[in-house]
């Protein structure tokens, strides 16, 4: 008998395996247990029948609470009722580990999210979180599977950065050796670099906005995916970020079937995201947002309310493009038909779940650039190597970003991003 894991028993009926996990439930009725057994790698119900194991073994298994260590093998059957669709005829049992001291804190009862985000190191085990989190896992290999099938490279970008991209009013300062330093808002002016060195590159890392939001679309810390391409416009920015997004969410729906059933997700939606998606101007979404009942105007920016209202006119993400100069960081390039645009876009996903991609075509003429950077009040001396990267080899290049929670969020259809990503940092949570 060899050890196996639940999430290979698929196909293995008749046979006989060895397990080792965790209990997550346990019940008892007269001659018959039943006991739901997860490994990690999934969920699975073992039946112990008294005349067939045996009293020591069907004993033994009355003993087991929540979470206690086991080893459990038995025959494997075939139950569509069970979860994964099948189930362990016992015919051994080992205890391997049980704490006595205290009931296990997360029961099979309701619980506030606070008290079970204080407890986050123990809820990652239950079935919600157990599925979320692996379909965050699959999204994180599409990504990197996406970018290195169409030949880009990865280059990392800083943590510590000495400038800010997106303004410093969201920073988290901290001392370095005595000099000014920031935890990164973003990877992008590094890529940017990248670009012209190695024409199709991207980051994949953390990011930190000092925001003090209370909202279920923000986190302070988040995991962000950040393309750049050398002589590349808007328009291949979107086109790149429609293939993207349909590229990933193909993915989850091949690979992860049962744990989309978990979350008991209705896919009909997410099975009609295929390109193109709609392109309307801020112009236009403003419009909406108006004719929508919330008074908006001309040159103010989208927060929650108005993005919620421009996705209900779509039933697949929708890009918001040529926002107000006004409104945006200096390095966007001018709408060449209109200078006081930028050519800038927002990818928004369905169903109130926010933007998920920001991008924008660079500004890459010295002059403009020295020019904007001065009406945003930056020292060309803080930003000399950005401004170097305008200086030799200079060329038209776009890119954008990708909010890795917001699109768990939303391909899960979970309600908040916190539970998007294993340990989330909000204003108010630092622990655990």
């Amino acid at each position: 008998m060899n050890d196996t894991v639940i999430g290979h028993i698929g196909g293995s009926a008749g046979k006989e395996v060895r397990l080792k996990g965790w209990v997550y439930n346990f019940r008892s009725s007269g001659k018959i247990a039943f006991l739901i057994l997860r490994d990690g790698t999934g969920f699975i119900q073992c039946v112990l029948v008294k005349g067939e194991i045996g009293e020591e073994y069907f004993e033994l298994a009355k003993t087991l609470q929540q979470e206690d260590t086991i080893e459990v093998a038995g025959k494997v059957a075939e139950n569509p009722r069970s979860p994964g669709g099948y189930e362990i005829a016992m015919t051994s049992l080992r205890i391997i580990n049980q704490f006595r001291g205290e009931e296990y804190p997360i029961q099979k009862k309701d619980h506030g999210v606070d008290f079970l985000l204080n407890n986050r190191h123990l809820w990652l085990r239950s079935k919600m979180q157990f599925a979320t989190l692996r379909i965050r896992d699959e999204i994180v290999k599409a990504i990197r599977d996406f970018f290195y099938e169409r030949e880009f490279i990865l280059i990392d970008s800083p943590i510590f950065t000495p400038t800010a991209p997106e303004g410093t009013s969201s920073l988290f300062a901290t001392d370095y050796f005595g000099e000014n330093a920031f935890l990164s808002q973003s990877g992008q002016l590094y890529q940017e670099a990248g670009a012209i060195a190695f024409r199709k590159t991207y980051c994949f890392g953390p990011t930190f906005r000092a925001e003090k939001s209370k909202t279920k679309k923000h986190l302070t810390e988040f995991w962000m995916i950040e393309p750049e391409v050398a002589f590349a416009d808007l328009d291949d920015m979107m086109t790149l970020s429609e293939d993207f997004v349909c590229y990933v969410v193909g993915r989850v729906l091949e690979k992860k079937k049962e744990e989309l059933k978990i979350l008991e997700r209705d896919t009909s939606d997410l099975e009609n995201i295929k390109a193109p998606f709609e392109r309307i101007t801020y112009k236009q979404a403003v419009e909406l947002v108006n004719k929508g009942g919330l008074p908006m105007k001309f040159g103010e920016d989208f927060g929650a309310d108005e993005e919620d209202i421009v996705s209900r006119n779509f039933k697949k993400p929708v890009f918001i493009h040529r926002f107000p100069r006004s409104i945006k960081p200096f390095y966007m390039e001018a709408d060449p038909e209109d200078g006081d645009l930028v050519l800038n876009m927002d990818l928004i996903a369905p169903a109130g779940y926010g933007e998920i991609i920001g991008g924008s075509q660079r500004m890459y003429d010295l002059d403009r650039l020295k020019e904007e950077m001065k009406k945003a009040g930056l020292s060309e001396k803080d930003y000399h190597w950005y401004v170097d990267l305008r200086k030799w080899g200079s060329c038209p290049h776009a890119g954008f970003g990708l909010g890795l929670e917001r699109t768990v969020a939303w391909i899960t259809g979970i309600e908040h991003i916190r539970t998007a990503i294993p340990f989330p940092r909000t204003i108010n949570r630092l622990n655990p």
